[in-house]
Parts: structure tokens; C-alpha cells; sequence
């Protein structure tokens, strides 16, 4: 259905499409994008990912991150992902994780499948769990967290929104009901 992919120069025009998808269904933030929605250089966003998955290249103030694109059967980008392998005091209520689906592909199960595939990832980085914080009223991510085996832990609020942090066992068997 779908395959995670690093962002590469390859894929610029795309991504650039992809982005701006966004924009004109009047979202300005792409969740688990690591920026690429403030970013006008593709290919300086490409350069500082790519340093960020090392620890000796890791920008200071980020933590080792990996970022995928979602791509679909005819290669098209759907989605973007990514994994924070660790959390630092300011991540501790946004997770390890965060995903956005384009906007023309949301409810057909993109987002499910794209945690399920970076639950795999986690795995082979030696990682036991993953926190997933969610906004309370975002249900459509709720169904795709508790649908890979998310267990609520605990609320908390930012910026005068309410939301949950859910905890995901990697080495669990629940996984992608």
C-alpha cells in the first residue's frame, strides 16, 4: 500500500507539491515534517535532516531524528513521518513521533499504516516505547494510535489546547489491528 522512503533531491518538485497541498487546505503546521513546513530550501531541509539521523551531526537543539515520506503504489507522496529517537525536555509532551497525511488522502488508512511501518523502524534502533501526543478533539489520530496499540497515559495543555500523550509498546504483538 504504501512505503516509507527518505526525502531525497529527487523527489524536490514532489515534495514541494506535496507541501503546498497543505497550505491551500489552510493548514500552515505539517506534523512530524521536522520543518519542512517553514522551509523555503528543499535542499537545505534535505541536508539538515540527513544530519540530524547522526549523533555526531545532530543539531544541538534537535534530537537523532529519522523523517520519511509516505509514498503510495504510483510513487506519489501521501504522507510524512517521523521518529525522535529520544526526548529532551522540550519534546517530552509532543512525543516521539509525529505524522501528517495529505489533506486529499486523510481516512483511508495512510496514517495507520505509515506508524505500523515506523513502529519496525523503532524496533531496529533498540527502542522499548513510543509516547504519541494528540490533540483530545483529533480523533481521526486517537483511532490511528490506539489502532497500533496506543494505551493512554496521561493529558496535559499546550497552548491552550487540551491533549493526551499515548504510550506504544514497540515489541507489542497488538499492533495494527
Amino acid at each position: 500500500m504504501i512505503q516509507l522512503v527518505r526525502p531525497s533531491e529527487e523527489r524536490k518538485e514532489q515534495a514541494i507539491k506535496f507541501r503546498q497541498k497543505f497550505f491551500e487546505h489552510g493548514e500552515s503546521v505539517i506534523n512530524g515534517s521536522e520543518l519542512f513546513d517553514k522551509t523555503e530550501d528543499y535542499t537545505e531541509w534535505c541536508r539538515t535532516i540527513d544530519a540530524n539521523t547522526k549523533e555526531e551531526t545532530v543539531n544541538p537543539n534537535w534530537v537523532i531524528t529519522d523523517t520519511f515520506f509516505a509514498v503510495d503504489a504510483q510513487d506519489r507522496i501521501v504522507g510524512i513521518i517521523d521518529l525522535r529517537h529520544t526526548l529532551n525536555d522540550f519534546l517530552k509532551d509532543f512525543g516521539h513521533c509525529g505524522y501528517s497525511v495529505r489533506p486529499s488522502e486523510r481516512r483511508k488508512g495512510f496514517a495507520a499504516e505509515m506508524l505500523r511501518q515506523l513502529l519496525d523502524v523503532a524496533k531496529k534502533a533498540g527502542m522499548k516505547e513510543l509516547h504519541l501526543s494528540v490533540e483530545k478533539n483529533n480523533e481521526p489520530s486517537v483511532k490511528t494510535i490506539i489502532r497500533n496499540g496506543g494505551v493512554y497515559e496521561r493529558s496535559f495543555e499546550f497552548d491552550g489546547e487540551q491533549a493526551d500523550i499515548y504510550r506504544i509498546a514497540v515489541n507489542s504483538e497488538i499492533g495494527f489491528l
